[in-house]
C-alpha cells in the first residue's frame, strides 16, 4: 500500500518515512512542497495520505480541500498537527480529514494511527471488490435470462413461420423498422432492444388460424376475414400470462399491432393515445413491409409507393408521429431493406 507524506521540514518526512517502512507491504512518497503533493494526489492512486498542517504554500486545510476526490470516495487523510484549536479540527473533519496526529509526534502512536488508517482502506477497498464482483455476477445472470428469453422468442417466431407464408425476412425488417420508430420518438436504448426483441411475435396468434384461410391465395370473404382477425386475441392470450417484461410487451404488441389511430381498427377499436405505444409503432413497421413484400394476394409494392401510402394514411390508419419518425430516418430505412432479402426456404429468427 502506499502512503504519501507531506511536510514542508524535511527532517519530519525523513522520520516519518522510516516510521512507515516498518509497517510490511507499505511504501511512501513524500513532498515538502504542498502544491507538488497536491498535483500527485489528484493524478495518482494512493492509500493513505499524512499531511502537515501549518505549511507555508498550502495549509492541510485547504491541501484537504482541494483534493479531487469526494470526501467520500477518498483515501483516509491524517492530519498533523501542533495546533489544539478545536475550530482547526472541526473544519479539518468538515474537508474529510479521518484522524488527527498531535505534534511532537509520538512513534508508537503515529504507527498506531497509521496501522488502523491502512487496515480502514484495505476493507473499504475488500468491500468495493466484493460490490464489483457482485454487479458482474448479477449481470451475468441478467444476460444469462435474457438469453433465455431471446431463445423463446425464437422458437415462438419459427413456430409461427412454420404456418404463415410471410418470411423470415419480413420479421427481421418490421423488427428494425420498430426499432427505428422507436428511436425516432426518442425511446431509451432499452425501450429500443424491448421492441426489437418483442415485435416479431406480433401475429404468433396466427397458430390459431385455419391453414385455408391463412395460406388462401386470393383475398378473403368477410367471413374468412373475421376469422382472421381473431389472431389478435389469440396471440394476446397465447403470451398474456408470462411474467418475463419482454414476452408481456409482445402480448400487448400482438393484441393491439392491427388498431387504428381513427378508431376503425381490431379487435377493439382503440383510437389514438388509447392504442399502447408499441402497438402504434408495429402498427407502422408491419404494414409497411408487408406491402413492399410479396403475398399469396398480392405483388410487391415499390419502396416509394408504400411510403406514400404511409403518408396518406397517417392521422387515420398510423400515428403521425410514427409515420414522421419511420420516413425521417428513410436512408436506414432502405439500408435494412437491403440487408434483409426474402429468401426460399425455412423461416429465420430475429438477431441483433
Amino acid at each position: 500500500m502506499k502512503v504519501v507524506l507531506v511536510d514542508d521540514t524535511h527532517i519530519n518526512l525523513v522520520l516519518m518515512s522510516r516510521l512507515v517502512d516498518k509497517l510490511q507491504g507499505v511504501s511512501t512518497i513524500g513532498f515538502q512542497s504542498a502544491r507538488e503533493a497536491l498535483a500527485w494526489c489528484n493524478a495518482h492512486p494512493y492509500d493513505l495520505l499524512i499531511v502537515d498542517y501549518m505549511m507555508p504554500d498550502l495549509n492541510g486545510l485547504e491541501f484537504i480541500a482541494r483534493l479531487q476526490a469526494p470526501p467520500d470516495q477518498r483515501p483516509p487523510v491524517l492530519m498533523v498537527t501542533a495546533s489544539v484549536d478545536l475550530d482547526v479540527r472541526h473544519r479539518a473533519l468538515e474537508n474529510g480529514a479521518s484522524d488527527f496526529l498531535i505534534k511532537p509526534i509520538d512513534k508508537v502512536e503515529f504507527l498506531a494511527r497509521t496501522r488502523n488508517m491502512l487496515a480502514l482502506r484495505s476493507a473499504t477497498l475488500s468491500l468495493q471488490h466484493r460490490a464489483s464482483w457482485l454487479a458482474d455476477e448479477v449481470a451475468k445472470a441478467t444476460a444469462e435470462l435474457c438469453a433465455r428469453e431471446q431463445e423463446t422468442i425464437m422458437l415462438l417466431c419459427r413456430a409461427s413461420e412454420y404456418r404463415d407464408p410471410e418470411t423470415g425476412a419480413h420479421i427481421q425488417r418490421m423488427a428494425r423498422y420498430s426499432r427505428l420508430i422507436a428511436a425516432g420518438l426518442g425511446l431509451s436504448d432499452e425501450q429500443q432492444s424491448d421492441l426489437l426483441n418483442a415485435a416479431p411475435m406480433h401475429d404468433i396468434g396466427k397458430v390459431g388460424t385455419p391453414d385455408h384461410i391463412l395460406l388462401k391465395p386470393g383475398r378473403l370473404t368477410a367471413e374468412e376475414m373475421a376469422v382472421m382477425r381473431q389472431h389478435a386475441e389469440i396471440g394476446y392470450n397465447i403470451l398474456k400470462d408470462c411474467k418475463a417484461r419482454m414476452h408481456k410487451l409482445a402480448a400487448e404488441i400482438a393484441l393491439t399491432h392491427h388498431e387504428r389511430y381513427d378508431g376503425q381498427g381490431y379487435p377493439r377499436g382503440l383510437a389514438g393515445e388509447a392504442i399502447p405505444q408499441a402497438g402504434r409503432i408495429v402498427a407502422v413497421a408491419d404494414v409497411f413491409d408487408a406491402l413492399t413484400s410479396v403475398r399469396p394476394y398480392k405483388p410487391a409494392w415499390s419502396m416509394e409507393a408504400a411510403r406514400q401510402h404511409l403518408l396518406d394514411h397517417s392521422g387515420a390508419h398510423f400515428d403521425p408521429r410514427c409515420v414522421d419518425a419511420l420516413l425521417r430516418r428513410w436512408d436506414e430505412v432502405l439500408d435494412i431493406r437491403a440487408r434483409y432479402q426474402d429468401e426460399q426456404g425455412g423461416p429465420a429468427a430475429v438477431t441483433a
